[in-house]
Parts: C-alpha cells; structure tokens; sequence
C-alpha cells in the first residue's frame, strides 16, 4: 500500500534536535548538500533570484537567508553574483550553533557572508532588512500556524522579494527518494530525515491557501524539477497566483 501523503505530517525530523556534534552534523550537511547539486536544487534559487535582480537594478544588494543551515545556497548565489559583477552582502540566520560554526568555516573565502544566531519565530522585524530574502528547505519544519508568522514577517524584511524553495508532498518524491538515497546518501540521519521532509511537504494547493493569507503581495507559485516548489512574493504589490 503506498504511503498517504494527503496531509502534511507533523513529525519530527531528527536535525530539528540534533545531538550528536558537529562532526556528524557536517556528515549530514554534505550529504544534503549532495543531493542538492545532483538534483539542481540550489539552482531554483539562485535563478529565482537573479530574475528577481534583473527586474530590481541596484548598485548593491543585501540578501538574507532564514534557516541558513551550513551556507551552502548563500555561497552559491554569492558565486553567482561575483560571476556577473553584482555587489552583495550576505547574512545567513539560523537557530543552530553548530551549523553556524560550520557555515562560518565553509564561508571562510566569502568575506562578504556574515551569520546570525536567532529563532526565526522570535525574530523582530525591524531587526533587520534586506532586498531580497532566501528560504530553502526551511518552512516545512514548521507547523501551518508557524509557518504563516514567519512567512508574514519575511514580506516586512524583504523590500524587493522573498524566495522560499521547498518540497513538493508526493508519492512519487517519496518513493524515488528511497531508491536515490540508497546510492547518494551516506548518513542514516539524512535518508530518514529526507523521507519525513517529503511527509512534511506541500501541495500547490497548501501553497496557495497560504498566500491568500497574506494579503497586498504579489504571489508565484512554480513546480520545479526534482519534486520542488520555488514561492517569490513581492511585497506592497497587487496580489496574483
């Protein structure tokens, strides 16, 4: 019988509490990191945010990335930027110690990438601001109830866009993520957690119920290659999905 993935499950991953150091942390990252070069996820966002740049000219930009991780999206959109002459600074927030400290050695040839520590549920907006605001494989993590909080307070930060890049809910996802993990993932962490995150993901349908939610910002919603949804909101614009 093949799994129900109607609803969004609420159970937990076991990064969302990981306690087994720094060393075994970077392990999972990799491999996570692995996956993302393999099935071109970082490059939705980066496309997304070039798009975004393209029709927003600046002399420089400030970009955020909530729930940073390890850096891996903001190095890569850094590349980007540094590849066409595009003057950015960075900031990577995340709640997690130990990833920071990771990101920060990863980052160390990116001079133009800083990092916080900060629970994006507690985080006040006028703390910061920015141009455009990443989040990648992040907003799954969180309730529905959660995840519009945070999401609100985004369209505040960003004064450009906010890019959010996370999970389609399939069967289809689930299935061959089994059988993908079972050659290009190292880790147990990361084969069980990257089933759960398929559990934990979306339908358009959950996507655009939340957008309506968020009123005088221009939505759009696109299913991308492999089994992602890239969400860019720009705000104090009329609204359109």
């Amino acid at each position: 019988m093949l799994k129900d993935l109607s609803k969004r499950s609420n159970a937990p991953e076991i990064l969302d509490d990981f306690q087994a150091g720094p060393k075994n942390l970077k392990s999972v990252f990799d491999d996570i990191n692995r996956v993302n070069k393999i099935l071109g996820g970082n490059s939705i966002t980066i496309n997304a945010v070039a798009d975004l740049m393209e029709k927003n000219p600046r002399t420089s930009y400030v970009i955020l990335d909530m729930g940073c991780g390890d850096g891996a999206m903001m190095r890569g959109v850094a590349q980007h930027c540094r590849r066409h002459n595009i003057s950015a600074s960075f900031i990577g927030v995340d709640l997690n110690k130990d990833v920071l400290e990771i990101a920060k050695k990863e980052s160390m040839d990116f001079p133009e990438i800083s990092f916080v520590q900060q629970d994006i549920l507690k985080l006040d907006p006028s703390d910061y601001s920015c141009d455009i605001l990443l989040s990648t494989l992040t907003m799954h993590h969180f309730t529905n109830e959660q995840l519009l909080i945070f999401v609100n307070k985004f369209t505040q930060l960003a004064k450009i866009g906010v890019v959010i890049n996370d999970l389609q809910r399939s069967v289809w996802a689930y299935y061959l993520f089994k059988m993908f993990s079972l050659i290009f993932i190292k880790t147990k962490v990361a084969k069980i957690d990257g089933l759960i995150s398929i559990t934990k993901g979306f339908l358009k349908s959950d996507l655009i119920s939340y957008a309506q939610k968020i009123p005088s910002v221009q939505h759009h919603i696109h299913w991308k290659w492999a089994f992602r949804y890239v969400w860019v909101m720009q705000p104090n614009r009329l609204n359109s999905i």
